[in-house]
């Protein structure tokens, strides 16, 4: 479509530059053509003037047009052999290979070069004699083929649109067009205008006789279509510019999204090949011709350039490993006429070997030819990873394996103890959680293991643990479950279908295997065992409460001498209940601060005056009132709180005593009876620095059965300090033990307490009272006080200072006593005397009742 007239000025307008016909350009035309310079010497001549004189463009191009032309016509030239422009055309005989052709001639001799456009005389003849016949049949025709037809007549001002034209864009077959090119451009869409006007512009320079775009165009409804304009110049003004343009335009819509579409298509495909890096080859099956693009070139290391290679080639290239069955792959699809697949291994101009997929199918062309269409692509890489993946998989199949050797072994050590193989606590748990067979547990606790581990060292200590579970295990049932729950206790689980009858003979058998001594290391160790025996019977007891029954009679077992075994009863369970609750009271105790001091006094045995107290425990029970060590001193043993309570009651008397001092209330010396346990604590004599105590107001009253002749280290280090500390040492109970004088010479103590058991029969046996004498001679000999304990009456008073006592204390001169009592005393100048009436209650002879 070409631009009308300018609807304002009336004109046309102004010509474009005129420009240089190219052959490609001249061959376009649908008429004779040749231009020719100012000289009238041919420059170009088309394809269709050299078809109409069979003469070749070489023979045409550098003659004059003047030569061409036949003498008669010459007058019908300018001086330079160009056909005048008197007329819009003239006509011209020219010389051809085989005579005179007649030729309807235009030029345009104003422009330089000239353009000369011609049509064959009896061609014209021909085609107006058809044109009247044609222009029915075309205008069908174009109707048919949807083809809008438009004519601009730029000389009448004439502006033709058919009605298929206007149905194109939407309008009804009746609707006005305003032609003009400042209406018309503003329906074409932005960015196609730059173009449509520079098409238009062309064509009404006059330098481009056919003119054909593509563009879009708003239709009617406000969507966009895609417009195909062609317009040929059909009559041209003086100033050889077209003065007539005659056109169709067709609705390409649907092609351009076809094309669109198919564009995508493509650009996915070159991508993908791109990026998959598969090259692609077309084999004729004919002719044998073999066409590779780039990819496929360069997956073989060829250059692009270089052409595929030669089947001959192809086969030299491939690894002589793979070249037999990868050619025999080839034949036999070939020979199938079936898609078919391939690998193989080339091996590429350096050296370098690579792997190669191939998928190839048959087709046939458009011509009817049979072809193979395959791609190739590099799978090194992939075979490199696929062989890396398969050696990361056997390594990870054999860590896998010993993952699961591992597992296994953690799972076992987790559920079995190291040392003696037997299952641990939590294989135990288990059991009790999952075995319904359950009937009886023994809990077994090894006696003296802890002196033998102690003594000779924890490989003596394992030694015995093994042998152990070595006998543990002859003695069990097959089907019995046998476990180590801690350092040196055992259980054994037992299956229904045992009596009690049988669970004690076992239980007695394991008793008495562990009697007999086990060598080791040159020496004779010797073990026990404590058995607890918890039987389920016909009752339904929880295993877990199974397992605490026998724990119960375990316990049991070692508070009535250990080496022996015990059957869980309820009355045990009652007993140890009672205990536990005892227990729990003790703890109670100690935090709410019931354990109080009592003071006993202490006195010469000459003058009777005051030479100090010995602290007594006493537990202020809420309930139960004042309580004497009796009552609880074993539980708390038990359950190892007596240190907690040695503190407590040494810093609340050291309080007192330093209370009594202040307030003038003489009290020489304040002693305390302390536990072997609270012996070993490791605070205690940072604990007692930390009181500062001056030297010789306190004093430690020890048991004789603590100090054997050969005294522990530790205890004999913490002596040690406490003489530092100026705090004496006293030994209770002196007579009842096994210390020896070489004993007493090592300890150096302060004072021997005679114990009340030799006290109280001296006022009726010589024998007891030579004993009595004999052990004060002993301190004097030694220079130690001698303290008589256990002085029930006055008549035990006078002996004891006849044979030489130093210090008497008994309930004949004063009972224990607390704080308060004791000071109201002091404060009252008391003093012991004997009374006629007075009758004593003798104490039980055990240490307990202090």
């Amino acid at each position: 479509m070409t631009g009308p007239k300018d609807p304002i000025k009336g004109k046309r307008r102004a010509s474009a530059t005129p420009q240089i016909w190219t052959d490609p350009a001249l061959d376009q035309l649908p008429a004779a053509a040749v231009v020719v310079d100012m000289q009238g010497v041919i420059v170009s001549a088309n394809a269709f003037l050299c078809s109409l004189l069979q003469l070749s463009s070489s023979a045409l191009v550098g003659r004059t047009f003047h030569d061409l032309v036949h003498a008669d016509d010459h007058d019908l030239l300018t001086a330079s052999g160009i056909p005048q422009t008197v007329a819009p055309a003239q006509t011209l005989r020219l010389h051809g290979a085989t005579g005179t052709v007649a030729v309807v001639c235009t030029s345009r001799a104003e422009t330089d070069p000239s353009l000369l456009l011609m049509l064959p005389i009896d061609h014209l003849i021909s085609e107006i004699a058809g044109l009247r016949n044609d222009e029915t049949r075309w205008k069908y025709a174009l109707e048919s083929a949807l083809e809008g037809v438009w004519d601009h007549d730029f000389s009448t001002g004439d502006l033709f649109y058919s009605a298929t034209w206007k149905r194109l864009r939407g309008l009804s077959d009746d609707a006005q067009v305003d032609g003009s090119l400042e209406r018309w451009i503003e329906n074409v869409h932005p960015d196609d205008r730059a173009h449509v006007i520079a098409s238009i512009e062309r064509q009404d320079s006059g330098a481009a006789t056919y003119n054909t775009f593509q563009y879009r165009e708003r239709h009617a409804d406000g969507h966009w279509i895609w417009i195909e304009s062609r317009g040929a110049s059909v009559a041209y003004g003086p100033d050889g510019k077209p003065t007539r343009i005659i056109g169709t335009d067709s609705d390409i819509t649907a092609r351009k999204e076809a094309e669109a579409q198919l564009e995508e298509i493509s650009r996915r495909l070159r991508l993908a090949l791109d990026v998959s890096k598969i090259g692609v080859f077309d084999h004729n099956l004919e002719t044998g011709e073999t066409l590779w693009d780039e990819r496929i070139l360069g997956i073989y290391g060829l250059e692009p350039h270089a052409g595929a290679p030669s089947g001959r080639s192809w086969e030299d290239m491939l690894h002589p490993d793979d070249r037999q069955a990868a050619i025999a792959r080839v034949n036999g699809g070939v020979a199938a006429g079936a898609p078919f697949t391939n690998a193989f291994r080339i091996v590429l101009a350096d050296g370098e070997t690579r792997h190669i997929r191939a998928n190839t199918a048959f087709y046939v062309d458009r011509d009817g030819t049979r072809k193979l269409i395959g791609a190739n692509w590099d799978v090194t890489e992939d075979i490199a990873l696929q062989e890396e993946l398969r050696k990361a998989k056997a390594a990870t199949e054999a860590r896998n394996l010993e993952l699961e050797e591992a597992r296994i072994r953690i799972e076992y050590n987790a559920l079995h103890d190291y040392l003696t193989d037997l299952p641990n606590r939590r294989y135990l748990d288990q059991i009790l959680a999952d075995d319904p067979t359950l009937n009886a547990i023994l809990h077994l606790d090894l006696d003296r293991f802890k002196q033998i581990n102690d003594t000779l060292g924890h490989q003596a200590g394992d030694a015995m643990l093994t042998h152990a579970a070595a006998i543990l295990r002859s003695h069990a049932d097959e089907d019995d479950f046998i476990a180590r729950i801690g350092g040196d206790e055992f259980v054994i689980l037992c299956r229904r279908g045992r009596s009690l009858d049988q669970l004690e003979d076992l239980a007695s058998r394991i008793v008495h295997a562990f009697r007999r001594p086990i060598p080791h290391d040159g020496q004779l160790c010797r073990l026990g065992a404590s058995i607890g025996i918890a039987w389920r019977g016909e009752s339904e007891t929880d295993p877990k409460q199974l397992l605490m029954n026998a724990d119960i009679a375990l316990y049991r077992a070692k508070s009535l001498g250990r080496d022996r075994f015990e059957v869980f009863s309820e009355q045990i369970q009652n007993q140890i209940l009672s205990a536990k609750r005892t227990g729990d009271d003790i703890r109670q105790a100690l935090e709410e601060g019931q354990f109080v001091p009592y003071y006993q006094p202490q006195f010469d045995a000459r003058s009777l005056e005051l030479t100090g107290v010995e602290t007594l425990v006493r537990w202020v029970h809420p309930e139960r009132g004042v309580l004497a060590p009796f009552h609880f001193l074993k539980v708390a043993e038990e359950i190892n709180v007596l240190s907690a309570i040695d503190r407590s009651i040494v810093e609340m008397a050291y309080a007192d005593f330093e209370a009594w001092r202040r307030a003038g209330l003489m009290v020489p010396k304040i002693s305390f009876n302390i536990s072997s346990r609270r012996l070993r604590d490791p605070s205690l004599i940072s604990d007692l620095r930390a009181m500062q105590i001056p030297s010789g107001v306190m004093s430690f009253e020890l048991l004789e059965s603590i100090f054997l002749d050969d005294l522990e280290d530790e205890i004999a280090e913490t002596i040690v300090a406490l003489n530092a500390l100026g705090i004496d040492i006293e030994i209770d109970d002196f007579g009842t033990g096994h210390a020896s004088i070489i004993g007493l010479l090592n300890l150096n103590p302060a004072r021997l307490k005679i114990d009340r058991a030799l006290v109280g029969p001296i006022t009726e046996s010589a024998k007891q009272a030579k004993l009595v004498r004999a052990i004060i001679d002993i301190g004097r000999s030694l220079n130690i006080k001698v303290v008589a304990e256990g002085v029930e009456t006055w008549a035990h008073a006078g002996m004891l200072r006849d044979l030489g006592c130093d210090i008497l204390q008994g309930y004949a001169l004063a009972r224990p006593m607390s704080r308060r009592e004791l000071e109201v005393r002091l404060k009252s100048g008391w003093k012991p005397s004997p009374h006629p009436d007075e009758t004593v209650q003798t104490q039980p002879n055990i240490r307990a009742a202090k």
